[in-house]
């Protein structure tokens, strides 16, 4: 088993030193940029092929060598200068372009930050710069894959991984290492674990928040969903009005740098406020003390406003039905006006000269001096109260005058109508009334 098994790897290794030597002709483009990039398999890789960047034809493969290390060196001839020097941390794999045609390199010359390639001075690949293996990886080509299931290739499987099993033995860790440059991808998710397992408390911590979190969420999952619908509404009109929000971003370090003058004048306004904000806030404890006390008076305020409402729309109709009476009103007010300035007037001129006093005492005396009392009761007199100026004259007598002063003309006119009237069988009761009036110059 194990001679056969030989046999089957030298066959192998025999083909693809055949392929290598008769692919590694082909002249270097002049001034062309060299990278001797070193893989652990090349195969069906060959000279001419494409090199590309991001996509784009930067030039092609060279030559194909094989190293002391039994590794395939790839020479990579890069022609357009703007993608050049590679740095220390570009990486390059070996792609299949379809599953009919030939491979192709797939690379990322690396960053600024990290250095240049190191250039080889002496042996193999002279003047190039060198890509190590640890930044290369190898395609494992589709019908490899599907041949696995095929025989004799099943068969011939299964003997290689007996062997190689034996010869691997001891060499755990250059198999992985193999294993991790053919697929960077297993590399990557190595490295994926590794910051995952350092993180696994953060990630429980994660795991119970998260459950925290979205229960809520969840209960309101309707809302959420809500919201995504109007969320991409909201996207759409956007959308649709991304023109004038260009428009406007366009505008907006012109309107920023016209704000500034502003923002200072508010910045100082806010510094002048400072003591005024400090005084609010001493304030502020009992401001909140009134409000808490007004708390109570507005809700029995409610009340009462609540019945006032209901007041006000029951009256409503009556209300409106007074509202002819009420022009009417206006209309006779309006009318009074003049009447009611001249009874003013009056009414004025009688406080003044104190007519009202005088009139409720002549209105007071004369019912003192019309009613008598005796000891049988009360009793009215009915006796004419004449005097020397109850006669009906066409003409004003001297002494009669209606109005009201305290000449001494009216003052003897008046004595002597108390005199006379005292002579009367109405008694002393009207002389003291008229005598009353008389004193107190009416």
């Amino acid at each position: 088993m194990r001679r056969v098994a030989a046999t089957v790897v030298a066959l192998v290794l025999a083909g693809a030193m055949l392929v290598l030597l008769t692919g590694a002709g082909g002249g270097t483009p002049s001034g062309a940029y060299q990278v001797r990039a070193i893989f652990d398999n090349a195969e069906f890789a060959v000279s001419g092929e494409d090199v590309r960047i991001a996509g784009a034809d930067v030039g092609s493969i060279g030559s194909l060598a094989v190293t002391k290390q039994n590794q395939a060196a790839v020479t990579l001839d890069i022609s357009n200068r703007a993608f050049v020097p590679f740095h220390a941390n570009a990486t390059c794999a070996i792609r299949p372009q379809s599953l009919i045609a030939e491979n192709y390199v797939d690379c990322t010359p690396g960053t600024s930050a990290a250095p240049s390639l190191r250039r080889i001075r002496t042996g193999g690949g002279a003047g190039s710069y060198l890509l190590p293996v640890t930044r290369t990886s190898s395609p494992i080509d589709p019908d490899i894959v599907q041949g696995i299931s095929q025989e004799p290739v099943r068969q011939s499987l299964s003997i290689i991984l007996d062997e190689l099993g034996t010869g691997l033995a001891a060499r755990g860790s250059d198999l992985n290492a193999v294993i991790l440059r053919a697929n960077p991808a297993l590399g990557y998710t190595d490295q994926v674990f590794k910051i995952l397992a350092e993180q696994n408390h953060t990630l429980a911590r994660l795991a119970s928040d998260s459950d925290a979190v979205l229960a809520p969420l969840a209960r309101v999952r309707s809302q959420v969903a809500d919201f995504v619908a109007q969320a991409n509404t909201t996207a759409g009109a956007t959308a649709q009005q991304s023109q004038a929000l260009s428009s406007s971003i366009h505008r907006l370090p012109g309107f920023l740098h016209a704000l500034r003058p502003l923002m200072a004048d508010l910045g100082q306004l806010a510094d002048q406020g400072t003591p005024l904000m400090n005084s609010l806030s001493a304030g502020a404890r009992g401001l909140n003390q009134e409000f808490t006390n007004l708390t109570p008076f507005a809700g029995a305020a409610r009340t009462a406003l609540i019945e006032l409402g209901n007041a006000a729309q029951r009256s409503q109709h009556w209300m409106v039905g007074s509202e002819p009476l009420a022009g009417r009103l206006l209309a006779l007010g309006s009318a009074a006006q003049p009447s009611s300035h001249l009874l003013s007037q009056l009414t004025s001129s009688l406080n003044n000269t104190g007519g009202i006093q005088q009139l409720m005492g002549v209105l007071f005396h004369g019912t003192e001096a019309t009613n008598g009392f005796n000891k049988d009761g009360h009793y009215v007199r009915t006796n004419i109260l004449t005097g020397s100026c109850t006669g009906f004259a066409r003409t004003p007598t001297a002494g009669c005058s209606a109005n009201f002063s305290s000449s001494k003309a009216s003052a003897d006119v008046a004595r002597e109508a108390v005199r006379s009237t005292a002579k009367n069988s109405a008694g002393p009761r009207l002389g003291g009334l008229l005598h009353y009036l008389v004193g107190s110059g009416a």
